[in-house]
């Protein structure tokens, strides 16, 4: 079994991509996107963070999470989101014999991408793919289209226009 080596900075910045387990023709996410929402204000009430971004897509999801001070376990705040998320979903989705020999449910991938801010640059890149990451997959031709995304709150507090794009040099680099 291979070993995951995270990165842990208390009160640190991390950027997660999470995805379901079945990621062709899913629509979970967006479908029961206030099942999703329930699950992270669950978490947060009870183990606090300051989500600076998300995008929920239909599969998968992307967000930029603030830790509080002396704090780093985000390990236990996704079980804690996943879940939530999971016992609001009904039964029925597939489930390998690796799952069922452990009793789990099989939405989500048991796996997430995560990676710590570095500085304001690397902050500001993951920040914008983000806000991209609903235009890059096809979904809307403008970032302002997609409704499950933090984009909308910046707007409102005058930190984005409506109409922003990303550069095109931000989007396309390559991804660690």
């Amino acid at each position: 079994m291979r070993t995951y080596i995270r990165s842990h900075a208390k009160g640190g910045v991390y950027f997660f991509t999470v995805n379901l387990a079945q990621r062709k023709q899913n629509d979970l996410l967006v479908r029961r996107v206030d099942d999703l929402r329930q699950a992270f204000r669950y978490t947060k009430q009870r183990h606090p963070l300051v989500i600076e971004a998300i995008a929920i897509l239909p599969e998968h999801l992307h967000c930029i999470w603030r830790l509080p001070e002396g704090d780093d376990d985000y390990p236990m705040r996704w079980r804690l989101i996943k879940s939530h998320f999971s016992r609001s979903i009904e039964k029925g989705e597939r489930v390998s014999g690796s799952r069922l020999r452990n009793k789990e449910r099989g939405l989500w991938q048991r796996r997430y991408w995560e990676h710590q801010i570095r500085d304001d640059r690397d902050f500001q890149r993951h920040f914008e793919y983000i806000r991209y990451n609903p235009v890059k997959h096809g979904l809307v031709t403008k970032v302002k289209e997609w409704p499950f995304s933090s984009f909308h709150r910046w707007v409102k507090l005058g930190i984005y226009s409506e109409d922003w794009a990303a550069a095109p040099d931000l989007i396309e680099q390559d991804w660690e």
